[in-house]
């Protein structure tokens, strides 16, 4: 396939490290540019004073932008069902603690799911992984935690590792089944974290069910210490932490996972000078999920800070039930301009190339590239790549390609 008269070829770098600082703020891109295709895979690109002559399927993609779909690097997409009765409890006044101290939360979805079959909970996902495939997402991570439960982070897991086989697009498994403390356990932590190591991890090892594993490090979840021991336990078998933290408190957590060379913070709403300088000083990326204090009220992470800092950043959206019930990256992009205080060109790089970078996919996907996957968005014809941003809740798209095929 040969795609012409491209308006504007958008991310066309091919960083060996997570973008930072000012180079956040430069998207490569080509004017009047073509695209060649072979399978699944760019075969090159350039300007149309070079285009090569073709004799198969050719688009003309006059007026459109193409830029590399979203790399979304955290998502709980996996769950049973939605949250509402939730959401109305919070227009009523009340804040997520105490929902999840009322037995709502993460709690809420752990008993929903422990009553819903893998083959149900597989066809849920599959759709909700297809809409987003829709909405420009190109590689996704996905992670357990609803399951609470030897039997249930199980049956979480081996459904993503049934979507990751069915999928179109790379899917990360992510271990979380240190998302909360069960009730049973919520007096004897110590408990649960031996379930986690002693139980949960050979199994999933022995059955290579995650890439990952993570952990709720906040103060109505897991200590910095607790989560210590889940990071540790988790190395014993290959896998890098990508950690939730600081979505509430600064208690330690960032400095933590930069001490055991995580692969990602996440959320970080609440975030201090130290632990910027932490990061700055890390390859540890900084993560952040815009829509989840947009669906909460909740503050904004402070991007610019970061940014500024030095800190490398990536954008998520968090697909939840309870604190993020969308996967619309489109929407995450522009929250992050609108709310963080990014330009476009930022919020593009963080969502693409450091989000493939997030999931260690960068060599395959997040930027057009000679033998990267053919994943692309193709907008529909506007001016400006700001407009992707600014037209929030338009759908300036008007292809998705993923492996070299039209969606």
């Amino acid at each position: 396939m040969l795609i012409k008269n491209i308006k504007s070829l958008l991310q066309t770098s091919t960083p060996t490290k997570a973008l930072r600082g000012k180079e956040l703020s430069e998207l490569k891109s080509i004017e009047n540019a073509w695209l060649l295709l072979e399978n699944d895979t760019i075969k090159n690109f350039g300007s149309m004073d070079t285009c090569p002559s073709f004799e198969g399927e050719t688009i003309d993609a006059s007026g459109k932008m193409i830029l590399p779909t979203w790399c979304d690097s955290h998502t709980h997409l996996v769950f049973a069902t939605s949250r509402e009765e939730e959401f109305e409890m919070r227009l009523k006044g009340k804040s997520y603690q105490e929902i999840a101290e009322a037995g709502g939360g993460i709690l809420n979805s752990a008993k929903k799911l422990q009553n819903t079959s893998e083959d149900d909970l597989f066809e849920s996902a599959w759709k909700r992984l297809n809409e987003v495939i829709k909405m420009g997402t190109g590689a996704i991570e996905i992670k357990s935690g609803y399951g609470l439960s030897v039997a249930g982070e199980l049956k979480m897991l081996r459904v993503i590792k049934r979507l990751k086989e069915k999928s179109p697009i790379p899917i990360k498994a992510n271990f979380l089944g240190a998302h909360s403390y069960p009730s049973e356990y919520k007096d004897n932590h110590q408990g649960y974290i031996d379930l986690i190591v002693n139980e949960m991890l050979p199994q999933i090892a022995k059955e290579g069910l995650a890439d990952y594993i993570d952990a709720f490090c906040e103060k109505v979840a897991f200590s910095v210490a607790e989560t210590e021991q889940i990071i540790e336990a988790g190395a014993k078998y290959g896998l890098k932490a990508k950690i939730h933290t600081n979505q509430f408190n600064c208690m330690g957590g960032i400095e933590l996972c930069v001490k055991h060379n995580a692969l990602s913070v996440d959320h970080l709403e609440v975030v201090n000078e130290e632990e910027m300088e932490c990061l700055k000083n890390s390859e540890t990326i900084a993560t952040l999920l815009p829509s989840a204090p947009f669906f909460l009220s909740d503050p904004y992470q402070p991007a610019r800070g970061l940014i500024d800092t030095g800190a490398a950043v990536a954008l998520a959206s968090d697909y939840n039930p309870g604190s993020s019930p969308s996967g619309n990256m489109n929407f995450v992009v522009s929250l992050a301009c609108v709310k963080l205080k990014m330009t476009p060109e930022e919020a593009i790089n963080a969502a693409t190339i450091n989000g493939a970078f997030a999931m260690e996919l960068e060599h395959d996907y997040g930027s057009i590239a000679i033998g990267k996957k053919a994943n692309f968005i193709v907008t529909k014809p506007i001016n400006s790549a700001a407009f992707i941003p600014y037209s929030f809740g338009k759908d300036a798209i008007d292809q998705v390609i993923i492996n070299g095929k039209k969606i």
